[in-house]
């Protein structure tokens, strides 16, 4: 965990919390002077001095905080103000949470108008409610009498019975976070109602979700982040020397579901992919599931357009046409083209050229050899219906090709993330046994299979990048094909020889003297692979901005621009009838 050491700096925050997703890494150092456009005053953090581990952790840009983590981290934060303020913790923990958890923003309310913001949050230096020498006192919601020892109140002192207390904060806290800002019970009085009074009169299951909402709303509600800092040595400099690097830290909640692990994220650690404790990997940015190299904003396009009822349509328009005098899109599922609509319509007519079957005789050719339609076709005499569902047509097959292969991509990795689970658990130390060799040096097997997972995610969404990717611009698209067959074929090799090769030797009953081969060949599948798709990630990171110099050619192993991969096309199915289609006829 980081050091939650004293702060000797503070600067502007940025004026938004996704602000530095849109920059780069030069305009980080002048994001802080950005004025808060939500916010009247300027908002400012804390640098906190990050400690070894945190330095250790920097190439990867984040780490996973635990529950644990997150309530040390408040409970610090909750001091700091306490400390500062010379106030009590329950009322600085009022504090932060009006404020977001922002220390800096407290610090620089408070000490500019201390009786405002006391008189804005609710937090009374003296009651506004004195007792009376009365040795009975009434209950402010159910006005009946109770001794001074069964009637509590807050800062305030309005005095209600604990029973009202319990029934009042049970239903609060029920009502959802809300509970965080609960104010004292007379409608009149804004004075705040602490942690403490909630630990004194809460039942068990509302003191855990209470402290639940609490802790979340430390991560939900402080959008700003932080800036944090260590002390770094480079080797120019000289041994006794060293200079402040500063990190701005954000923190997430992980969006796999029932997962409660936070991310601290750095930013400017060039990608945006985040691996929490729970498995599961996702994009930092977008939250979306990782998906390096393509961008944030295409992925978006993608999923959107497998949810569209737009493909829905180009389906309907692909293949089905409109009945000429009713309109309802009809499917042809038999193989004559005489047609018929369905009731109440019941219009008879050609499916090639849409005219009235009746119009069908010898001058046509033929009652089933109509060739209106092919001649129109040859003259280029379509109309705009035509010409729509052409167009649809040729979108839905190029659409069907990319979605089959990501979709593919997709099974595989689950299946390989199956395997791999099942690896770890059963078969390594089988293996071990069967082969007699340590589980340490059967360790290339499970690296051959986490490659072959990270492989089949980026496979995967080099379909969705291809999908968009601009037809004109043929030599970025000959070289991105040329690309990703290579990787393709090599992951392919090595996805095979893991899970077909590698079986024969979890069947054996003894050592085999083929082991130390496979293990060689396995393990050289494994790096020739994951060459390959660092080619690839770096080349689609960089825009395929060098696919017209030679030096992307030589790059890749290759004297000339490679020729385009062929991929056969993938045709659409429907998912079911529109209504209104019907039989063909007879």
């Amino acid at each position: 965990m980081d050091s939650e050491d004293d702060d000797f700096y503070s600067g502007e925050a940025m004026d938004d919390e996704n602000d530095y997703y849109n920059t780069d890494d030069a305009a980080y150092a002048d994001g802080y002077d950005d004025e808060d456009e939500d916010d009247d005053d300027d908002d400012y953090e804390f640098m906190e001095e990050v400690d070894e581990e945190y330095v250790s952790r920097q190439q990867q840009s984040y780490t996973v905080l635990k529950e644990e983590d997150i309530q040390q981290r408040q409970e610090d934060d909750i001091t700091r103000v306490s400390t500062v303020l010379s106030i009590s913790r329950v009322d600085a923990s009022i504090l932060l949470r009006q404020y977001n958890w922002s220390v800096s923003r407290v610090h620089d309310a408070w000490f500019a108008d201390e009786d405002g913001v006391r008189k804005s949050v609710g937090l009374l230096d003296k009651p506004v409610f004195q007792f009376s020498n009365a040795k009975e006192l009434t209950c402010g919601i159910c006005f009946e009498p109770y001794t001074r020892d069964k009637v509590m109140s807050a800062a305030c002192g309005h005095p209600f019975c604990c029973t009202c207390w319990k029934g009042y904060i049970s239903a609060t806290v029920n009502d959802g976070p809300g509970c965080l800002m609960l104010r004292c019970p007379d409608p009149s009085c804004r004075a705040a109602v602490g942690q403490d009074m909630i630990n004194m009169l809460a039942s068990d299951d509302d003191k855990e979700k209470y402290t639940r909402y609490l802790r979340r709303s430390y991560v939900e509600d402080n959008r700003k982040g932080c800036l944090r800092y260590h002390l770094k040595h480079e080797p120019y400099l000289p041994s006794d020397c060293c200079y402040i690097h500063f990190v701005y830290c954000q923190t997430k909640w992980c969006p796999a579901p029932g997962c409660d692990y936070a991310i601290d994220f750095a930013a400017g650690g060039g990608t945006f992919d985040v691996s929490c404790l729970c498995s599961h990997s996702f994009c930092w940015n977008c939250t979306e599931e990782a998906h390096r190299p393509v961008d944030c904003g295409t992925v978006s396009k993608w999923i959107l357009k497998n949810c569209a009822e737009s493909e829905n349509m180009n389906w309907i328009l692909a293949n089905s046409k409109p009945c000429p005098k009713c309109k309802r899109p009809i499917e042809k599922n038999q193989g004559c083209m005489h047609m018929t609509c369905s009731p109440p319509c019941k219009f008879e007519f050609c499916w090639l050229c849409l005219g009235a079957w009746s119009d069908h005789g010898e001058r046509t050719g033929g009652f089933y050899a109509c060739n209106r339609y092919e001649s129109a076709k040859q003259q280029g005499d379509y109309d705009e219906t035509e010409r729509r569902r052409e167009m649809a047509k040729n979108s839905l097959e190029k659409y069907t090709h990319y979605y089959e292969r990501w979709a593919s991509n997709q099974s595989s990795r689950q299946k390989a993330l199956a395997d791999l689970h099942q690896m770890q658990t059963v078969h390594l130390e089988k293996l071990s046994d069967t082969q007699c060799t340590p589980e340490s040096q059967l360790k290339f097997i499970i690296e051959a299979w986490l490659q072959i997972v990270e492989c089949r995610r980026v496979l995967k969404w080099t379909y969705a990048y291809g999908y968009y990717l601009p037809e004109h611009e043929h030599a970025k698209r000959q070289f991105f094909e040329y690309l990703q067959g290579e990787a393709e074929s090599g992951l392919e090799r090595l996805h095979q020889c893991a899970e077909k090769e590698l079986q024969q030797f979890l069947n054996d009953d003894s050592p085999s003297k083929e082991f130390n081969d496979f293990r060689t060949k396995l393990a050289g599948l494994t790096s020739v692979t994951k060459n390959y798709f660092e080619n690839l990630v770096r080349a689609l990171e960089n825009g395929l901005a060098d696919v017209d110099s030679h030096a992307a050619c030589s790059k890749a192993g290759i004297s000339k621009p490679p020729p385009a991969s062929k991929g056969k096309s993938g045709r659409g199915k429907g998912s079911g009838r529109s209504s209104g289609s019907h039989d063909a006829g007879r």
